[in-house]
């Protein structure tokens, strides 16, 4: 029989197993990981007149990029190949990335049925997540610290000057995608905690005494 057990901390692993999840998923896809230099707009006979500074951004592997005397702004990938991405640190970068946010997305679908299964062969599920997602933690350390290890690169340098060097991204600024993926992989870390405490949660003497008694839906705070 089935035991569908919610209590307060093994909802907010949940939640927070899915929210982790997308925010990796979501800074990974984005092209905002490095604004580049202010650049100006042409007028349409060449002439070098400053119409609207802006900021190109420069992703793993896509970027953004005004182009036409109007000047349209156009998003997408500039690597087609994975050997055309900016440099090894950054196929690197994307591998150990691409990893991380992969276990964390199986971890946030298990974690949805943990709620009426709390273990798999004999072990429990919140455990398991919990080591998985520990491991996804060091999945994307590597692939951030990877990340400023190729700003040296020369598609770096077309966006940022040439004084850019490795950690060093001389006129650029970090953009918001690479700092949700840190804001992710330290929440990502505390998935691993809370998932002790959700184990605590569902195995505790006051669960055990509500399924004695037959209920089927318990929900504890």
């Amino acid at each position: 029989m089935c035991h569908v057990i919610v209590t307060c901390r093994s909802l907010l692993w949940t939640l927070l197993s899915i929210v982790v999840a997308f925010a990796e998923l979501i800074a990974f896809m984005s092209p905002d990981w490095l604004i580049g230099s202010p650049r100006s707009d042409h007028s349409a006979d060449g002439a070098g007149v400053d119409l609207d500074a802006y900021r190109p951004s420069l992703g793993l592997y896509s970027r953004c990029v005004r182009v036409g005397s109007r000047g349209v702004e156009i998003c997408g990938p500039y690597a087609t190949t994975f050997g055309e991405v900016a440099s090894g640190f950054w196929q690197g970068a994307i591998l150990f990335l691409a990893a991380g946010t992969l276990v964390l997305g199986g971890v946030a679908c298990i974690s949805i049925f943990s709620m009426c299964f709390q273990s798999i062969l004999k072990k429990s599920l919140f455990n398991i997540c919990g080591l998985l997602q520990a491991i996804a933690g060091l999945l994307l350390m590597v692939g951030l610290m990877l990340f400023p290890a190729g700003w040296g690169s020369e598609k770096v340098i077309g966006y940022c000057g040439s004084e850019a060097l490795s950690f060093r991204p001389a006129l650029c600024s970090l953009g918001w995608a690479f700092y949700t993926a840190i804001g992710g992989t330290l929440a990502t870390f505390l998935c691993a905690v809370l998932s002790a405490q959700a184990e605590i949660a569902t195995s505790s003497d006051k669960v055990q005494e509500e399924i004695e008694e037959g209920k089927s839906l318990i929900c504890l705070l």
